[in-house]
């Protein structure tokens, strides 16, 4: 079989599906049935096949150099299911056993051997999902997120992890009784160590076996699009583990990592950085992100860390500057714009996302707008912000009131996503629950006030597992979530709110239809810090509106008044301290008819009871037209 053009484009950068080169793949040589196996390690000196099908070390299999350096033999005693390795030596004569960097499965951790797999070509019965898909997008569509860890969402009896097989019969049914619109799961591709979540990787074309097998993954995937649940992956181009048995110094020279010693090293990370300049690096990234759209169906993909990528000078150590003198790194912002944009020219609807936590590069929008092509990028600069403000004592709370008004002078610079990730959760941050201030019913009225924030502040959403139902311990890896908390009447109630908040949002255009603008967005008022309460109204593109308001003080405001852009009679929709969630309200505030009066720039006011530490949301009952003033009679 004639392999030079996948040879040339690799070399070039330019092949983008290398899982179907490099790797092991069954073929014929003559009438002999067996694999082949090729790796790319162009300054070893020899490298040598042991498996299963050698007894490992006992007898190697000579493997043949071709001008590309990339290292083939033909082995007609390997079979599906083997486990392999390539014995590297080095120019030094040094001996490292390598995993393969194509493998489509390996095994289960702690052991690293790669696996013959093929993965069958599979019946997928999701076409009216991703005919939606395409047909709708997700810009002007509700994206509300459930962050998972598979490893820890829930666990055996045995303490091991769910396999997607059970994942697809709880969590599924779970993410659509709690109204999720998509689920997105930290790195499910091999990695050694559970305590990295994943975000060390090893293995970029398979799936980690602890989660069971890629027809298992692809069945779940099919059920959540049955279901009408978007999945999202996160995906780890910038740096890989430096285990030596991986892909650091893959034949003893720089091969996948820089060839400059600080540009390859992440000192603070204990990592190594991918050379994003190599032609050879792209062809495997790009392929291993393609691979896993492809065969996964995925809705989504959330680059991680992508501000190592752009910045020379993001780690902690030594640094290189670029040949300007300056720390953007020039490899990286092409690396990332021509992958978005050939994951963009064959799926538009595909959500790309950035993990990114500067403000030097613009990351969303098109290279002819300054962007990156990203779809979004994950608000942390608003994370941050709002979390310090809402952890705060409320006495000071008027003093620190910009941490909740400044995000709007910004709020548009970029298609953000709201996050309440992982990383705020662990490490001694506290839950999102155990943040709140106050005594129990305090905190519970705080995060159910924080929720409703995210959901009507403009952009996508995410929220981190186990905040649903207000978890108070703190994340922990190793460990399911705390699911006894549910036996508590307040985490029941808890949970019950955040299932209707997201119905809530699903519901209402108005929360979702424009979130790249300030046609979707009016600030009634921001400057109330006396009291702590922010005002503003969504609007969807046939010009309803929702009025929200939030007091931000664990103080009951009766006769609260604010001006309003529409004479109408207005319903109270939306209160988070009903008693059916946790609060002490009855029933919602009356209807209420807006008056004339000036108020600010608006002509018309609402007067209603606001709920101490609670968000009040209100929407047009009816218009009623404005009476005319004596003045305007006489004209």
């Amino acid at each position: 079989m004639d392999r030079s053009t996948d040879l040339w484009t690799f070399g070039r950068g330019d092949n983008f599906r290398l899982q179907e080169y490099l790797g092991a793949h069954k073929e014929f040589e003559g009438d002999q049935e067996g694999y082949t196996f090729r790796v790319w390690a162009p300054n070893a000196q020899a490298v040598d096949l042991i498996g299963d099908f050698t007894d490992w070390e006992a007898r190697r299999i000579p493997m043949v150099r071709n001008e590309g350096g990339v290292w083939e033999v033909f082995c007609p005693d390997a079979k599906e299911g083997d486990i392999y390795k390539y014995l590297v030596t080095r120019q030094n004569g040094h001996q490292v056993q390598k995993i393969d960097p194509l493998a489509l499965w390996m095994e289960k951790r702690p052991n690293t051997g790669s696996i013959i797999k093929t993965i069958p070509e599979k019946n997928w019965k999701d076409g009216l999902w991703r005919a939606r898909r395409k047909k709708l997008g997700f810009k002007e569509r509700p994206v509300n997120i459930y962050e998972v860890h598979a490893g820890s969402w829930k666990r055996n009896e045995d303490h091991s992890s769910y396999t997607f097989k059970q994942l697809k019969e709880e969590l599924i049914p779970y993410l659509v009784e709690m109204n999720y619109t998509h689920v997105e799961f930290m790195p499910v591709m091999a990695h050694p160590l559970g305590l990295s979540w994943g975000y060390q990787l090893m293995g970029y074309f398979a799936l980690e076996q602890t989660y069971g097998s890629p027809e298992e993954f692809q069945d779940f995937v099919e059920e959540c699009h049955l279901n009408n649940i978007g999945v999202i992956v996160d995906w780890v181009p910038g740096h890989f583990i430096i285990n030596d048995d991986a892909l650091a110094y893959y034949d003893g020279t720089p091969t996948f990592e820089y060839q400059d010693e600080h540009r390859a090293h992440n000192y603070g990370w204990g990592a190594l950085n991918f050379d994003l300049g190599k032609n050879q690096v792209q062809s495997f990234l790009i392929s291993s992100l393609k691979f896993w759209i492809d065969t996964y169906h995925l809705d989504g993909i959330r680059v991680d860390a992508v501000s190592n990528m752009l910045y020379l000078d993001y780690d902690s150590g030594p640094w290189t500057p670029n040949i300007d003198g300056g720390n953007l790194n020039y490899e990286g912002v092409h690396f990332l714009r021509r992958l978005n944009a050939i994951i963009k020219n064959e799926h538009p609807d595909v959500m790309m996302i950035a993990e990114e936590s500067s403000a030097g590069q613009k990351v969303t929008g098109p290279e002819e707008e300054g962007g990156l092509g990203f779809d979004y990028k994950w608000n942390m600069g608003w994370m941050n912000d709002i979390l310090r403000f809402y952890e705060e004592d409320p006495v000071y709370r008027k003093f620190d009131f910009n941490l909740v008004t400044f995000s709007y002078m910004y709020a548009f610079s970029e298609n953000f996503l709201l996050p309440f990730s992982h990383d705020e959760v662990v490490h001694g941050k506290k839950s999102l629950m155990h943040k709140m201030w106050g005594d129990r019913y305090n905190q519970f009225a705080g995060l159910r006030n924080l929720l409703t924030y995210q959901i009507c502040h403009p952009g996508k959403k995410l929220l981190f597992m186990g905040s649903e139902f207000g978890q108070f311990l703190e994340w922990k890896s190793e460990e399911q979530l705390e699911w006894g908390n549910l036996e508590d009447e307040m985490n029941a109630k808890m949970r019950r709110f955040t299932s209707q908040l997201n119905h809530f949002y699903k519901e209402h255009k108005e929360l979702w239809e424009i979130d790249d603008s300030f046609d979707g967005l009016e600030i009634i008022d921001a400057d109330n810090r006396d009291q702590s309460v922010l005002s503003m109204v969504r609007k969807n593109r046939k010009g309803d509106l929702l009025v929200c308001v939030f007091n931000m003080a664990p103080v009951e405001r009766k006769d609260f008044t604010i001006g309003v852009p529409v004479s109408a009679v207005y319903e109270e929709i939306w209160n988070t301290e009903l008693e059916e969630w946790g609060g002490v309200w009855k029933e919602h505030n009356p209807t209420v008819q807006s008056q004339e009066g000036l108020w600010k720039d608006y002509e018309q006011t609402l007067t209603f009871t606001l709920p101490a530490l609670g968000a009040s949301i209100w929407k047009v009952k009816r218009k009623v037209r404005k009476t005319k003033s004596k003045t305007s009679d006489k004209k």
